[in-house]
């Protein structure tokens, strides 16, 4: 597979001390670079898609009539976080 670059990107001379500052042993700034703008582009498409599903359970709770007070549904998770700490202790 053939590689491609990013543009040159100019920064402040202290934000480029600081990633340098952060490196790992044998870490270059290019891989760092690579790497956070791997991360960031995971983020974002998570971010989409929590916002797309939670559209779309609008979108549905329109069509039904059905909807949850946050109460209701804070009281579950509740209940779910104490049975899971329940278990855990056994």
């Amino acid at each position: 597979m053939k590689t491609a670059n990013f543009p040159s990107l100019r920064v402040a001379p202290e934000l480029r001390e600081a990633a340098e500052s952060v490196l790992e042993s044998g870490e270059s700034l290019s891989s760092f670079v690579a790497q956070s703008v791997t991360l960031q582009i995971r983020q974002r498409r998570a971010q989409r898609d929590f916002i797309e599903r939670g559209l779309a359970s609008r979108d549905a709770a329109l069509q039904s009539g059905e909807y949850f007070s946050a109460d209701d549904v804070l009281r579950d998770l509740d209940e779910v976080i104490a049975d899971a700490e329940a278990r855990a202790v056994k």
